[in-house]
């Protein structure tokens, strides 16, 4: 298990340092399309999703092929944990800011934080567990059309709430 809590401790940090540095990379990358396809175009929550999926999904295949032998259940483990951290980010801003009556940036960033670290001890736990292994099909499906709404949405994104800018 000590293999398993080191490369989850790393994955937490990698994915909070990567995802924050996420948040620039479009500006700084001069508004290139093909970039925008991987980071937020934009302020709205959906675009804010792709600081914790693209992250994990890279660390997913690290880490991965380091521990699919002494673990595993860690491909379903990770897969579900991708789903759950990206899935956060917007359950708790809209949860937060409809308390509160509007976003503050700092527990914009509390958000992201929360959201990776649950991601992650969840992913931990079902590694362990194997409760989610007969699924991982299915999960691996639900991560490729999670993607593939991203790169749609980004180009074409719907007119509703989750999609646009918080005023």
């Amino acid at each position: 298990m000590k293999k398993l809590t080191l490369y989850t401790i790393i994955g937490i940090l990698f994915v909070l340092i990567t995802g924050t540095l996420a948040h620039f990379v479009y500006e700084w990358s001069g508004s290139n399309p093909i970039v925008g396809y991987f980071f937020p175009v934009n302020e709205s929550s959906w675009e804010h999703m792709k600081l914790c999926f693209f992250p994990m999904l890279a660390y997913f295949f690290f880490m991965r092929g380091k521990l699919k032998t002494e673990y595993p259940c860690v491909s379903s483990g990770l897969l579900a944990g991708i789903l759950l951290g990206t899935f956060l980010i917007p359950v708790i801003f809209y949860t937060y800011s409809g308390i509160l009556g509007q976003n503050y940036l700092v527990l914009d960033i509390a958000t992201f934080a929360v959201s990776v670290i649950l991601s992650y001890w969840a992913a931990y736990r079902l590694s362990l567990s194997c409760r989610l292994a007969r699924y991982t099909l299915l999960l691996k499906g639900l991560v490729a059309a999670l993607a593939i709404c991203f790169f749609v949405f980004t180009d074409n994104p719907p007119t509703i709430a989750l999609f646009q800018p918080p005023i």
